[in-house]
């Protein structure tokens, strides 16, 4: 059985592994556009990427999804290809 201690440092080494896949504003993509890939892409609801949309043009960027590297990295592949600005950080 795992102590305290031993569970905290495994909780906390998964937390470090993951990543965000953050999407930023551009003046070239509308609305939709960006809603439709966070949908098809990142397996959104249309109410959770439409509010997406919205941090991303009033912010500048949003953070759309978080995950280990290996999971984000064809979504963000993805989203590059549709011309969406987007990075995993």
């Amino acid at each position: 059985m795992l102590t305290e201690v031993e569970f905290d440092e495994l909780v906390l080494e998964a937390l470090v592994d993951q990543k965000d896949l953050i999407v930023y504003n551009d003046d070239v993509n509308t609305f939709d556009t960006v809603i439709e890939a966070l949908v098809k892409v990142c397996d959104h609801n249309p109410i959770q990427a439409e509010q997406c949309t919205w941090i991303i043009h009033h912010n500048g960027k949003c953070q759309v999804k978080r995950g280990e590297y290996e999971r984000l990295e064809p979504m963000c592949t993805a989203l590059l290809d549709r011309g969406i600005s987007a990075t995993i950080e």
